[in-house]
């Protein structure tokens, strides 16, 4: 069975092709500023085991890149498919559930209406998302849509975990609460570690990090989610790429009266101005701050500094929480391919009994790797993540049932 996986984003449309007879990828690809005007549209195909294919073309919509995409893997030439009939079922990495999706779900064309009453909570990512689903349901009719949510994995963290101290009735009318991100890799990371640790992921206790441009971290507790570091939306929590995470609310108002901002002004300034790059002036990028703090960049080093005392912080909290931990846990692309992270996050995690092998951790990038000592009283792991195919597995999972049905 053939699954296309889809992240459409505002700007953008990522896909890969499964081969779920082995969960092997086929191909993958990215087409890049779509709507931008004046702008012709970046396309990278990369069919696996093969060179790949770089271009400009003329792509004004995600309708238009989907369907490029579609001729591009059934090109009798560089596609991986002999006909776009061999795609079984469509997954979607969907940024928001809410409530209502608590789950992956199969999808009507009254499943996307209420998609569309969602879009007030995810405003940059849910149009997306949405146009991804319907050009699919245009361009590929009577097969199955599926959508994955962020959010879904997080809907087992009891009351206490999700609400805010606010009036109770804003959670009640408006859905206030935390929702947590980053869902379907913590949910990957979770299983996956299980099986490395020769575990049944419902017996499991787990802190997940997931660590990139956006970070959060996940409290699993036998083998459901917690508690999480994300919120409402994805701007709480760890200090990120450019998104400040926590701060006193009452910053917000302080800042718009003494620089006198707009509500989305003070949007644009927490997701997009702040954050490793607003504290350091040089980068959103870990690699960069590396390389200015290895030149004597203070600012650099107090952005660097920050992120690892926020991190830190949270990992104990909910170390904490859980009762203790079977195994810390590392993806993203920090937490993936930066050594000094994980090692100096492992230093501080020492009062707990926390070991790793220093020589071994500085070898290790993007690779399946136990770091912890045999003394050390958790495991910590290297795991990378794998949304898509976690997404292409609740694909098939819906898209039977579907045929079942």
């Amino acid at each position: 069975m053939k699954i296309l996986v889809i992240n459409s984003g505002s700007s953008s449309l990522k896909y890969k092709v499964f081969d779920m007879t082995d969960e092997s990828v086929l191909a993958s690809g990215l087409v890049e500023k779509i709507g931008i005007p004046g702008d012709s549209q970046l396309v990278t195909y990369q069919p696996t085991g093969k060179d790949k294919i770089k271009a400009e073309e003329t792509l004004p919509t995600h309708r238009d890149a989907l369907r490029h995409v579609l001729e591009q893997l059934s090109n009798p030439e560089i596609g991986v498919l002999d006909s776009l009939s061999e795609i079984r079922a469509v997954g979607h990495r969907v940024l928001h559930g809410k409530e209502v999706f608590t789950e992956s779900t199969l999808l009507s064309a009254n499943e996307v209406d209420v998609l569309k009453t969602l879009i007030e909570v995810g405003p940059l990512h849910m149009p997306a998302n949405i146009m991804g689903i319907e050009a699919c349901m245009t361009l590929m009719p009577g097969t199955p849509q599926v959508a994955v949510f962020d959010t879904a994995f997080h809907q087992t963290m009891p009351k206490a975990s999700y609400l805010y101290a606010l009036p109770y009735e804003y959670y009640k009318e408006f859905g206030i609460r935390r929702y947590g991100f980053h869902g379907t890799s913590h949910r990957y990371l979770t299983q996956r570690t299980a099986e490395l640790m020769g575990k049944d992921s419902a017996d499991i206790t787990l802190i997940t990090c997931h660590l990139g441009n956006g970070s959060s971290l996940a409290a699993v507790k036998d083998g459901k989610c917690y508690d999480t570091s994300m919120g409402f939306t994805p701007l709480e929590g760890l200090v990120m790429g450019t998104r400040c995470g926590d701060i006193d609310p009452a910053i917000i108002p302080f800042l718009g009266n003494k620089l006198n901002l707009s509500w989305d002004e003070l949007d644009t300034l927490m997701n997009k101005k702040s954050g490793l790059l607003g504290l350091s002036g040089v980068s959103s990028d870990m690699r960069d701050l590396g390389a200015a703090r290895e030149q004597g960049n203070e600012r650099a080093q107090i952005a660097f500094d920050v992120f690892l005392h926020r991190l830190v912080a949270y990992i104990g909290a909910f170390y904490v929480e859980l009762g203790g931990a079977d195994a810390i846990v590392f993806a993203g692309g920090i937490g993936e391919n930066d050594a000094e992270v994980r090692e100096l996050v492992c230093d501080r995690l020492a009062v707990l009994g926390v070991a790793i092998d220093r020589e071994l951790n500085r070898t290790v990038r993007s690779k399946e790797v136990k770091l912890s000592t045999d003394d050390s009283s958790i495991e910590v792991w290297v795991v990378p993540t794998d949304e898509e195919l976690m997404i292409a597995r609740d694909t098939v999972a819906l898209s039977k049932e579907a045929v079942q049905a």
